[in-house]
């Protein structure tokens, strides 16, 4: 019997050790995809075989940078989890656990969160528990399943970027499609004469010749995908919605409700942006906020009897000095 515990436990521990080597495949896929385009562009076309386009290299680096240091930011942000307020204490843990009723349960989550800033339910009422990470959920938080965490305000798992989009890289995430769009449409802008020439029997013979014609559909081929995603999440931005959000409205005390943290558009892209402007196009963390609370739309759903004082969640940094930006 014990055989066969060590075997399952060996298997499991296997497989999540195949998973985590084949989860790094895509973005093994777009690192390639990238380093090839900087060889095909910078070698093949500036170069080595047609004009030294001074200026053109010059924009290209800096798209190139701007690209890579953003993805590399979206790819190892570790995901915001919940402070420890948020986990049950000892004691509180004791009382859950040794209770079977489920209703007195739901009451013993209840009173723990009257100090917590919990606005949204489940969709039976209840409030929101992970049992898997023993946390009651902050608003926008979810679980991910294969990063086996809870993570605030979780948008979506991305596998181009291996990791859980939310609120310490969301941030990152829209430059990181914005800077691929850039790198995508330069590139095709600057290749389409030869692209041209290419078709009408100009270009000389060599493999310069397919490094062009690859870098014209590839670069057009990301770019419309990208633009299609990109404009999605710019109008979830100005909604102020996650993509979980989209298609499962959170629900409040009130009932569920699709624009409960919609508080504006200024002040939508200032919670994932920041405030200082100048800042906003750089790969830096500015979002407001520690992801534990979230301002919403009715003032009045926020002055629920569950939250014994709102103004220090609002101004309180706790939270952030105990790592809640990833474990």
């Amino acid at each position: 019997m014990r055989a066969e515990v060590r075997w399952n436990m060996a298997l499991s521990r296997g497989l999540r050790c195949c998973q985590r080597v084949f989860s790094w495949i895509p973005v093994l896929i777009i690192t390639s995809v990238v380093l090839w385009s900087y060889y095909a562009y910078v070698f093949e076309l500036c170069l080595c075989k047609y004009e030294k386009w001074l200026a053109y290299l010059l924009v290209f680096h800096v798209c190139f940078v701007m690209f890579s240091w953003t993805y590399w930011k979206s790819i190892f942000t570790p995901p915001a989890t919940p402070c420890k307020k948020f986990q049950l204490s000892y004691s509180d843990k004791q009382r859950y656990e040794m209770e079977e009723r489920p209703d007195a349960q739901k009451q013993i989550l209840v009173e723990i969160a009257k100090k917590l800033p919990i606005f949204t339910r489940a969709q039976s009422g209840a409030i929101r528990f992970c049992d898997r990470c023993q946390v009651l959920k902050p608003d926008r938080c979810h679980h991910c399943s294969v990063c086996e965490t809870c993570v605030l305000k979780m948008d979506h798992h991305c596998p181009w970027v291996n990791n859980c989009v939310g609120f310490s890289n969301y941030k990152f995430f829209l430059l990181f499609l914005s800077y691929s769009m850039l790198y995508c449409i330069f590139i095709a802008a600057t290749v389409f004469q030869y692209f041209l020439k290419f078709w009408v029997g100009d270009l000389p013979n060599g493999s310069a010749k397919f490094h062009v014609l690859f870098l014209m559909f590839v670069a057009l081929m990301f770019f419309v995908s990208l633009m299609f995603l990109f404009g999605y999440h710019c109008w979830l931005v100005a909604k102020n919605r996650s993509t979980l959000e989209a298609f499962s409205a959170p629900v409040f005390v009130s009932g569920p409700d699709r624009n409960g943290f919609n508080v504006g558009v200024r002040k939508n892209l200032q919670q994932v942006f920041g405030e200082n402007r100048r800042l906003w196009f750089i790969p830096v963390f500015t979002s407001q906020g520690n992801g534990h609370f979230f301002p919403l739309k009715n003032r009045s759903e926020s002055r629920n009897p569950l939250l014994a004082n709102e103004e220090m969640w609002e101004e309180s940094e706790d939270c952030s000095e105990e790592g809640s930006l990833g474990k």
